[in-house]
């Protein structure tokens, strides 16, 4: 289980909820450290005070504020910051209850999970994440967390409740005082109705498994061809897209509809035949889409007609899957596979239980 970044008491009228808080989001990627060019040597950041060159301890760091534009600053110790700490520290209480709908992306900065702290505070938790679901309503609250008193939003997901951070009002920009001036636009009823005929034609459920980080896949393609001496480019199928300007709109939204409109698309991003070791063997590796494969061949980062990490050597059908096929392929690509044959518990698996539950699975589906 993972480790609760804060713990406290959820409140609302007169009932309290001991809860703990939990990371909703996990960051997944390559790390990337930095040498000196030309060498093996890393480069490494210290604490050093800038007037005597010397490295400090964290324990003798303390904070400062600049004060206006004078080069002064006010040093503040840990125990001032937290003398003003607004209220208390533990407490997160809802202080309205708004609709699910009037808070919008653009004010969503951080999201957790909500667990209760105790088997006893199962039912008042429960109670809560089922009469918002019901009431289509989130409650309003604050906290403070790490140094910093946030605004959130507590709701229902998937039968757990959630807490997002959100922006306070003079966090949040302006457009007006953003952006460029927008020019005025006049939109004909006709121009409208092609655009909305042309995302009804595009229109899909939700579903976030299905879409997959090509740049990821490919930056692990690419490390892993510069360590075995091999090049590697990609290459993306079609001529680019030009500019729709004012009078070609109205034909543009038409030829979307009539030729590719709908679901249909490229598959892009292929590995070239340079992806070659130099006795002209195969790398082994393509990449589709934006969006997995397994399944409908949509272009612009939905499921491509490969799928991500897939190996040069076509994947057998469902139903044959000797362990010769899936030998080659790395943990995460198995972990993908599992994902599109809806294999249970699949997150916690080893490599080798992958290897088994892809192979069961599929023997599974041919015999029926």
């Amino acid at each position: 289980m993972a480790t609760p970044v804060w713990k406290g008491t959820l409140s609302f009228g007169l009932v309290s909820v001991p809860v703990r808080l939990f990371g909703a989001n996990e960051r997944h990627g390559t790390r990337f450290h930095q040498f000196q060019r030309g060498t093996s040597d890393r480069i490494r950041y210290r604490r050093v005070n800038e007037r005597t060159g010397k490295e400090v301890d964290p324990a003798e760091i303390v904070k400062g504020a600049k004060v206006e534009d004078d080069d002064e600053y006010v040093v503040l110790e840990p125990e001032e910051l937290e003398s003003i700490t607004p209220g208390r520290s533990r407490t997160l209480e809802i202080s309205a209850f708004v609709p699910a709908g009037s808070v919008e992306p653009l004010w969503y900065d951080s999201t957790y999970y909500l667990a209760p702290e105790a088997k006893a505070s199962a039912k008042p938790y429960k109670l809560l994440c089922a009469a918002l679901e019901r009431t289509g309503r989130l409650g309003v609250a604050t906290l403070v967390m790490r140094e910093r008193q946030h605004l959130a939003v507590i709701g229902p997901q998937n039968g757990v409740l959630t807490l997002s951070t959100l922006w306070w009002a003079d966090e949040v920009r302006d457009p007006e005082e953003t952006l460029p001036v927008i020019p005025e636009a006049d939109l004909a009823d006709r121009e409208l109705d092609l655009a909305g005929q042309l995302i009804e034609a595009m229109a899909d459920d939700w579903h976030p498994e299905d879409y997959s980080d090509d740049y990821q896949r490919r930056l692990e393609e690419l490390i892993e061809a510069k360590h075995d001496g091999r090049r590697l480019r990609y290459s993306d199928e079609g001529p680019p897209r030009q500019r729709t300007n004012v009078v070609e709109l109205t034909e543009a939204l038409r030829a979307s509809l009539g030729g590719k409109g709908g679901k249909g698309g490229r598959t892009k991003g292929r590995a070239t035949p340079e992806d070659r070791p130099a006795d002209g063997r195969e790398t082994g590796r393509r990449t589709g889409g934006g969006r997995r494969g397994g399944g409908r061949s949509t272009g612009g980062g939905r499921r491509g007609g490969t799928a991500g990490g897939e190996r040069a050597t076509k994947a057998p059908a469902q139903g044959t899957a000797p362990a010769a096929e899936t030998a080659g392929l790395s943990k995460k690509e198995l972990t993908r596979l599992a994902a599109d044959l809806d294999v249970p518990g699949r997150s916690k698996m080893s490599r080798a239980d992958l290897e088994k539950a892809v192979a069961d699975r599929r023997s599974t589906r041919s015999a029926s």
